[in-house]
């Protein structure tokens, strides 16, 4: 939900396009070098959805956190916070949603996975301009975590043999 309106935020409290490029840096290099770690170490875990689940947390605790930011230094340690909770989740989602391929349909499966996820991307980001438009930024970050949240709720409360 975020998207594009990231920009908008740092500017707010940091000046100049630097700023941004230096915080989304932090998050890029952050979640390289968590998910190097991860690809060591979490194969080895039984149950992937508790690494998807431990990047929820992450996640729902870093965008909290963006509410409090006001400069740059607390910015980058919340992106790389941010960083660390997307290496334990994008991973291990992409490992559950691979165990549940259907043989010869993995085109089709991950084209339809793709749609999905743009199309759900797009209404996300224009559903966070409006809610950034008429309530703000720490709005969209409660509004981001609850989501998580429920996500979260979601994953942990399904029956083990639909994950």
């Amino acid at each position: 939900m975020l998207g594009p309106l990231y920009a908008i935020y740092v500017v707010k409290f940091v000046d100049g396009v630097t700023a941004v490029s230096i915080s989304w840096a932090a998050f890029l290099v952050s979640t390289s070098i968590f998910t190097y770690i991860v690809s060591r170490k979490g194969d080895g875990i039984k149950e992937k959805e508790y690494l998807l689940l431990a990047g929820y947390i992450v996640r729902i605790l870093s965008w909290i956190l963006l509410i409090f930011v006001h400069n740059l230094t607390s910015l980058v340690l919340v992106q790389i916070l941010l960083g660390f909770g997307e290496s334990l989740g994008t991973p291990s989602f992409n490992a559950l949603f691979a165990d549940h391929l259907d043989k010869n349909k993995h085109i089709k499966e991950y084209s339809n996975w793709s749609l999905i996820a743009n199309l759900t991307s797009a209404a996300g980001i224009l559903a966070g301009g409006a809610i950034v438009n008429n309530f703000g930024f720490k709005a969209l970050f409660l509004f981001m975590s609850a989501l998580s949240l429920v996500a979260f709720f979601g994953i942990l409360l399904k029956p083990r043999k639909l994950l």
